[in-house]
């Protein structure tokens, strides 16, 4: 079966619907989007990892992992969706230590939390994305969308639509660079990384 290469296009999260989270993959190759649903704690992860300018004060799981690996000389080499039943993913870590190949079996929002940090590669296989893919329609990528229609999004894969920055923090619009600056470093400083995106996405609008 062949490999299709993934690059990671953005998390959504719903308003009314706790913990419930979607990780957007995108086809390398392609205009098919892969979505996953995960957890609260797997998406700050990630989106911690996607923000390179927000450093947690301690290492998070995803980090302590990567230190202990590179501790001892495991590299991650990519990351395969190899699976799919029943509406849940199943994916392997390939990691090489002494040149000798491992593969791991792990959670997919692991899996790619772990990618990040290590630069790897994310895979599937055509068979996957042929069943899950879904296409984007270009009048559906509107920052405005409800909280409504978000939470039709992550309820209903097959009419799945993602806006491009999913969690972009339109509550600090109105606030000043120094005042999100403070902002975000409180974020930080608590460990509220999912509001630290928030407020990195809106500086990053407007630099």
């Amino acid at each position: 079966m062949s490999l299709v290469k993934l690059t990671i296009k953005g998390i959504s999260y719903s308003q009314t619907q706790n913990g419930a989270y979607a990780l957007i993959l995108n086809e390398v190759d392609g205009d098919r989007k892969l979505p996953i649903v995960i957890g609260a704690f797997e998406a700050q992860s990630i989106a911690i990892a996607l923000e390179k300018e927000i450093k947690p004060p301690r290492p998070l799981t995803h980090d302590l992992f990567k230190n202990f690996a590179e501790r001892f000389d495991i590299v991650v080499k990519q990351i395969i969706i190899h699976k799919l039943v029943d509406g849940v993913f199943y994916s392997s870590i390939i990691c090489e230590r002494d040149k000798i190949e491992e593969i791991i079996d792990a959670r997919t929002s692991d899996a790619i939390a772990l990618a990040l940090r290590f630069n790897a590669p994310i895979f599937t296989y055509k068979n996957i994305l042929d069943k899950a893919g879904i296409y984007l329609k270009s009048n559906l990528l509107d920052n405005d969308r409800s909280s409504q229609e978000i939470d039709d999004v992550l309820s209903n894969p097959d009419t799945f639509g993602i806006e491009d920055n999913a969690v972009s923090g339109g509550i600090y619009s109105k606030n000043s660079m120094s005042e999100l600056t403070d902002l975000l470093d409180a974020a930080v400083e608590k460990e509220d990384y999912r509001e630290a995106a928030k407020i990195r996405d809106e500086i990053s609008k407007r630099e």
